[in-house]
């Protein structure tokens, strides 16, 4: 028994408030255990996010659960939104379930809330307070609450009505709560509290309205408030939580703070012990299938397995895949499951009749059931996936089927599933956005005013590790670590920071959970609406929705199936010819020749540069090599050096590695390498005599390392195992050697799902180029960084991309005769409704004459004068001409024409002739401005500003020629290099990010820079070490040719550059140059061009070779040409410098002359 005094926390708020409550839910339980109490209440505003955490962490800790709702109060109907001068139109009570009754009635209540009352604040009101009010006990509430805003007003006749009230409708569930943290505010409730209670008999109990762990979090959660309120700490008239005395008090503290009212404080004991809330969780509400007339759920499942056996196998449907039906059907109803199975197949079914691509992933691909039905298009026979991965009768949790839906078109699956169980049955499942490390420094240095450049500096020296956290990151950013330790208000940052890093920030919807119940899911879970959005989604994360019996499932929306569906249809379009991806060949050699040479770009699941060095490497030849991919391109066998032994092997550079003839058997497929754990359950099965069922949990033991289930496999498999002859040493071995691959094994089911994904995808690629590039930029808009890796790998295999256009662009990127046209809405911030305004416009009519034109049939609400501009400056006007200078100097003109035209055209305004006829605008000359064209680089900086990237051509396009010379690869060609390849690229730096080491290097030196260096092929990542950046970071300049020297690291997942030299482009040309060859031209050169040329030489000294050619014709006969070939005297040697070139084009022309570069110039070094 504890010694503390009777007392437990029944208001308390945690994380789950929303940036007004500082409780990590495990530490506030460990806590309140720690301090002797045996009850704790969560009151939470106006939501039960963390209610079912809050429960299941209380029952492990042994402490009673007190399920509460601090909930918002509407002054009138929860449904008037009339302002007032309440600014949150609510006030807040305190509720609290008794019992199981009561806690059904808090979600309704806390539903409610949202669906009905959400106005600032999501309110309830009395009306539905008194009818869902059996099983609560009623606080009276804060400071903030109504009965504390009448005594605050001296309003004592209405605070005795108020009362009155709550006493007929809670009866002796009704308590009038006082509150001490020191404020004034809190004392004069107090009292006036006090004197109600005397004369009412109500009795009083003491709450302390926790909103954080600790005293010494008062500052953390006082930062908090600013970032709920985007506020800074200085300003001193905004929301605040005065003094320090919000924490979770020990019962002693309680009592120090009530010194004349410690029966309040003990009654919250006896409050908690009259609670018992037990919750119901082993019960199923699961929708019921309704099946045709007469029929079962069991039966028809059954009867549409057995129709489409025709459907799967032809005639070649044997015993195995009979018996292999029974098995699976056998489990399903035993489990009862078949409603599941069905309601699965029925959404699945809507979407094929609707065109809407979709499949299965996950361990459901290993289901016959799920093939014949088919929500998966692999047959888990033909690749040996296995049901029992997928379910098993020792399972208490329902499977999943995890369904990928094209991304376009998966909310038209998810409203039909509403219109089928009923609205109020289905909703989308609620997540948390929590503070990520970065986003908790950005929060709280703007809450503490810390200038936003210095807040994103500390920000960006986080490490793009995911789910890095801020300690994690001190140890491993040198840089962060120092700043840490010599600005006091960095360390002031991210002390804060820590403490509120991983606290939920806001509510939002999941990505692809939904839920269904038989019932109304009001019954089941309390639901909410997102601010600004009608779907109802549930107020718990999806573990809890699925505790609470519920069925979750997973619509997911996958973008390469719809990059699949746009590629198909582009090809039916354009070439009349129809394609059924399921039905394409699994022995295509055009499509194993692409994968082989590593053209995977866009390609799903194998488009990474280290996906495509293994692909290079493995040269997969079937289909089985692309399955193993997914699985083998993991930190474990890429680091277990499993990936080179299935390499090596294939080709027969090793021998099959041999353990035993079952075992070999069973590995045959990947060449010897235990890779899927499906491998591993036929071993444990074939060799150790375990069930199939149970070897999956065998896994799951190893994974997790539960030692003591380990040690029973353990003992199970030696005993089977001696029934195949097999001695103890040997089995032992194996079972270890089982333990350490296992946690590497990967589902074979997904793998075989995917991998029939990323085969269908290249050969698209493979056959049809144009019409898959432009499905993958279509799908691609939304990132700029995306587009223009596609348009390089266009460009690398030939592609020819045209500009946007507004007189031949569409919304997406369209197929347009051999090429490419780019699609206006991958124009960045010119906005779909300006897109589909501007296309209906010149599809309803003819195409536009001029920039005036444009504007005149296009909305102006839609083509704003920002809007244009863009256009303007993507080129999308240039085939309008003359040029763009002048389309710019007339945007504001147009775009005014435009609306007042509009504007009359509205009003109904007559022209002089009384017509309405804009016929004569149209044949208006259109006078431009006569300005200058601008400059290229103009021209290209605004590409590169409204596309993300440049696209008419390239600032390095100037200097191609240099870097043609001197560089021994591009970009792209690097990436395929062995590790440590010495290269020399040409082209600039974009991007670069400086840091600093843990150590400084021999000469004290710790600053090091990450950076992006970028030719006319592509981009790559660079870093130079702290010597090394010492010395040579003033040449280091963004956006200026340079050249880069250094060596191929291929430790990461994408190939680097580790620099060691950086030159300008004129270093370059000089350290490089070896040669200048000159050529004379009989008339064209005459003899003053070759004197003027040598004084020209001479003028330039340096250590270049200098060769003469001349040629003419022989004196004998005009018409047969001759050259000569002349070296020079050595002191004749010059410096190639851009001066030499300037002076040389003037005598010779720019043809005449060339220099030759001492580098070798290797395989791929090419810049067109």
């Amino acid at each position: 028994m504890s010694d503390a005094p009777p007392f437990v926390h029944l208001h308390c708020h945690s994380h789950y408030s929303l940036l007004d409550g500082a409780n990590r839910i495990p530490q506030l339980v460990s806590k309140i255990k720690a301090d002797g109490m045996n009850a704790l209440a969560l009151t939470d505003h106006g939501n039960l996010f963390g209610a079912v955490q809050f429960y299941n962490e209380c029952r492990k800790q042994d402490i009673n659960p007190v399920l509460g709702y601090e909930a918002y109060v509407a002054p009138g109907h929860r449904s008037d939104r009339t302002p007032s001068k309440n600014k949150e139109a609510s006030y807040h009570l305190t509720l609290l379930a008794k019992n199981r009754t009561g806690f059904q009635n808090l979600m309704t209540l806390a539903s409610m809330a949202y669906l009905e009352g959400f106005y600032y604040k999501p309110r309830i009101d009395k009306e539905i307070l008194e009818a869902h009010s059996d099983g609560l006990i009623c606080l009276s509430g804060c400071a903030s609450s109504e009965l504390s805003h009448h005594i605050l007003a001296g309003r004592d006749q209405e605070a005795a009505s108020l009362v009155e009230w709550y006493q007929r409708v809670f009866g002796e569930n009704l308590y009038l709560e006082i509150q001490n943290a020191g404020l004034r505010i809190q004392q004069e409730c107090l009292a006036g509290t006090v004197d109600i209670s005397r004369r009412a008999g109500i009795p009083l109990v003491a709450t302390n309205d926790s909103h954080y762990l600790d005293r010494t979090d008062a500052e953390a959660h006082d930062v908090l408030l600013c970032v709920n309120t985007r506020t800074v700490i200085s300003d001193e008239r905004r929301m605040q939580l005065e003094g320090d005395e919000f924490f979770v008090k020990s019962p002693g503290e309680m009592y120090d703070t009530f010194p004349d009212h410690h029966d309040a404080v003990a009654l919250t004991q006896t409050i908690a012990d009259g609670v018992d809330i037990d919750l119901d969780f082993t019960a199923k509400h699961y929708p019921v299938f309704t099946p045709p007339e007469g029929k079962s759920d069991t039966d028809y499942l059954r009867e549409l397995c057995v129709e489409r056996l025709a459907w799967r196998y032809g005639d070649e449907t044997t015993a195995a895949v009979h018996e292999r039906l029974d098995d699976e059907l056998r489990i399903i109803e035993q489990m009862g499951y078949s409603s599941y199975f069905l309601i699965v197949w029925d959404f699945v079914r809507f979407a094929m009749e609707e065109d809407i691509p979709c499949q299965a992933r996950g361990s459901a691909c290993g289901s016959l059931v799920a093939y014949l039905l088919g929500l998966s298009n692999v047959c888990p026979l033909k690749y040996d996936l296995l049901f029992e991965r997928f379910l098993d009768p020792s399972r208490n949790e329902p499977p999943d089927i995890d369904i990928d839906f094209c991304r376009d078109r998966r909310q038209r699956v998810i409203d039909y599933t509403k219109e089928k169980y009923g609205e109020k049955n289905v909703a989308q499942i609620g997540t948390f956005g929590t503070l990520k490390a970065k986003a908790a420094i950005r929060d709280v240095g703007r809450a503490l005013d810390v200038p936003l450049s210095r807040v994103d500096e500390i920000a960006k020296m986080v490490p793009d590790t995911l789910g890095i956290t801020i300690e994690e990151a001190l140890d491993e950013s040198a840089d962060l670590n120092e700043q840490y330790n010599s600005d006091k208000q960095i360390k002031r940052l991210l002390d804060i920071a820590v403490r509120l890093e991983g606290l939920a920030r806001s509510a939002g919807t999941h990505a692809a959970g939904v839920v269904i119940g038989k019932e109304s899911l009001e019954k089941y879970v309390p639901l909410q609406r997102i601010t600004g959005k009608e779907d109802v989604i549930t107020q718990w994360r999806d573990k809890d929705v699925e505790q609470a019996g519920l069925l979750k499932m997973d619509f997911l929306g996958l973008r390469n199936l719809s990059i699949l569906d746009k590629a198909v249809k582009n090809v039916k379009k354009n070439r009349g010819i129809d394609i059924n991806p399921i039905e394409l060949p699994l022995d295509d050699a055009e499509t194993f020749a692409l994968l082989q040479r590593g053209e995977t770009k866009g390609i799903f699941q194998l488009e990474s540069a280290g996906m495509r060095d293994l692909l290079t490497k493995m040269r997969p030849d079937s289909f089985n090599d692309i399955i193993a991919t997914s699985a083998l391109y993991r930190p474990g066998p890429l680091e277990g050096g499993m990936v080179m032994t299935y390499v090596n092997v294939k080709h027969g550079r090793e021998p099959v590695p041999k353990v035993h003839p079952i075992i070999d058997e069973l590995l045959a497929e990947t060449y010897g390498v235990m890779v899927y754990q499906e491998q591993v359950m036929r071993i444990l099965n074939r060799v150790g005599g375990i069930e199939l069922s149970s070897a999956y949990r065998c896994i799951k033991a190893i994974s997790k390392k539960q030692l003591d289930v380990m040690q029973r496999f353990r003992e199970e498999f030696v005993t089977g195992a001696a029934k195949q002859d097999m001695t103890e040493k040997l089995a032992t071995e194996l079972f270890e050697m089982i333990e350490k691959f296992a946690g590497y094994g990967f589902n074979k089911s997904h793998s075989t799902a995917y991998g029939a994904v990323a085969y269908q995808t290249a050969y698209l690629k493979a056959h049809f180029p144009l019409e898959f590039m432009a499905a993958l930029l279509s799908c691609e808009m939304e990132d700029t960084d995306r587009i223009s890796e596609h348009i390089d790998d266009c460009r690398r295999i030939g592609l020819d991309i045209r500009p946007p256009s507004v007189n031949h662009s569409k919304v997406e990127f369209q197929v347009e005769d051999d090429a490419l046209r780019f699609g206006l809405a991958a124009i960045k911030g010119v906005g779909a409704p300006a897109v589909a305004a501007i296309v209906a416009a010149r599809e309803a009519g003819e195409p536009f004459l001029n920039i005036f034109d444009l504007t005149e049939r296009v909305n102006p609400k839609a083509l704003s004068k920002s809007v244009l501009e863009t256009l303007v400056k993507s080129g999308a006007l240039d085939e309008l001409g003359p040029h763009r200078n002048q389309h710019l100097g007339v945007v504001e003109r147009a775009v005014q024409a435009s609306v007042t035209r509009h504007r009359d055209r509205a009003r109904g305004q007559k022209n002089l002739f009384g017509d309405t006829s804009d016929d004569d605008f149209d044949t208006e000359p259109v006078e431009l401005p006569e300005t200058p064209e601008l400059p290229q680089s103009t021209q290209l900086a605004m590409e590169k500003d409204v596309l993300g990237f440049y696209l008419s051509s390239h600032p390095l396009a100037d200097h191609s020629a240099c870097i043609a010379r001197h560089a021994t690869h591009n970009v792209i060609a690097t990436g395929s290099l062995e590790e440590g390849t010495e290269v020399l690229l040409g082209g600039m730096i974009t991007m670069i990010r400086t840091s600093q080491t843990r150590r400084p290097s021999r000469n004290g030196h710790n600053r090091f820079a990450n950076f992006n260096f970028e030719d006319l092929r592509g981009n790559i990542r660079c870093i130079i070490w702290p010597e090394d950046y010492h010395r040579l970071s003033e040449k280091m300049v963004p956006e200026v040719c340079l050249f880069i020297q250094g060596k191929v690291d291929r430790r990461g997942r994408e190939p680097s550059i580790v620099v060691h030299n950086v030159l300008t482009q004129q270093e370059a040309e000089q350290e490089y140059t070896r040669q200048l060859a000159i050529k004379f031209r009989r008339g064209v050169h005459s003899r003053d061009d070759m004197h003027r040329t040598r004084e020209i030489l001479g003028r330039h000294p340096g250590r270049v070779e200098v060769v003469v050619i001349v040629e003419s014709t022989q004196t004998d006969s005009e018409s047969t040409p001759v050259r000569y070939i002349m070296s020079t005297p050595n002191d004749l040697r010059v410096s190639c410098s851009h001066e030499l070139q300037t002076e040389l084009s003037r005598v010779l022309g720019e043809t005449d002359f060339e220099f030759h570069s001492a580098n070798r110039r290797r395989g791929g070094n090419g810049h067109a």
